[in-house]
C-alpha cells in the first residue's frame, strides 16, 4: 500500500513516528528521538560522509557536533512534507522532504526504513541528501 498526503492507517502511524523525531529535536529531547530509532540502525547523515552503524556511531557524531567551538544557532523550524509511505506488514518505507527554516535553511530529501516492534515503529535505516 502506498500512501501520499495525508497518510492513513498504518502509514499514519509510521508518519507520526517520523515526524515526532523532528519535533523532539526541536524540543531538545534526545531520549524521545532515540525512542523512535532502532539501537542497531544505520544512518547516512547529510553532514557525515561515512555510514553510521548503531547508536554508538550516532552518539559519537552528536558529541562531536555538540562540542564544536561555535555551532551557531539551530534551525527555527523543521517541516516534513510530501510523504510517500509504503507499508508491508511489519516493514515500512517513508520518503519525504525535510525543510529546514532559519539557520542552515535547506531542503533535505529523506528516506527512512522502519520496522514495527512492540515499542512501535522504529527507524532501522535513515538516509539524507541535501538538495539546495
Amino acid at each position: 500500500m502506498t500512501t501520499t498526503t495525508p497518510p492513513v492507517g498504518a502509514a499514519a502511524d509510521v508518519w507520526a513516528a517520523v515526524t515526532d523525531i523532528y519535533a523532539a529535536f526541536m524540543d531538545g529531547d534526545r531520549a524521545r528521538i532515540d525512542s523512535h530509532i532502532d539501537p542497531d540502525g544505520t544512518v547516512w547523515d547529510a553532514d557525515v560522509e561515512s555510514l553510521m552503524f548503531g547508536r554508538r556511531d550516532l552518539d559519537a557524531h552528536r558529541e562531536q557536533r555538540d562540542a564544536a567551538p561555535d555551532p551557531g544557532p539551530g534551525p527555527d523550524a523543521l517541516h516534513c512534507t510530501e510523504p510517500v509511505i509504503d507499508v508491508w506488514g511489519d516493514t515500512a518505507l517513508a520518503r519525504y522532504w525535510l525543510v529546514v527554516e532559519g539557520a542552515g535553511a535547506t531542503r533535505i530529501r529523506t528516506t527512512d526504513v522502519l520496522r514495527r516492534s512492540p515499542k512501535g515503529w522504529l527507524v532501522v535505516h535513515h538516509h539524507e541528501q541535501r538538495w539546495d
